[in-house]
């Protein structure tokens, strides 16, 4: 499949219009400045890789209750505090 061209042979372009949560929003396009990035730019590269892997680029599952715990435990910033060294020794058990 060929994207479609101008007579300039330019890639024709089509707005659009989302509703995204705002604080998200704003947060994502921090990061992207950061990353040299525009908003636009991350929503045509994220939609390029729908095309290329054709379908969501990343896998999507809904968080066993082990996930779900720790989400919570991240979220109060409750539980066990871990550093990297700790996880180290840890991995060499």
């Amino acid at each position: 499949m060929r994207a479609a061209t101008d007579k300039g042979g330019k890639q024709m372009k089509t707005q659009t219009t989302i509703r995204v949560d705002r604080e998200n929003y704003a947060q994502a396009k921090e990061i992207l400045k950061y990353l040299g990035l525009s908003y636009s730019q991350a929503i045509n590269i994220f939609n390029s890789m729908i095309v290329s892997k054709k379908g969501i680029p990343f896998e999507l599952k809904i968080p066993n209750d082990v996930t779900l715990h720790a989400m919570k435990e991240a979220k109060e910033l409750d539980g066990e505090f871990v550093t990297l060294e700790d996880l180290r020794e840890r991995s060499q058990l």
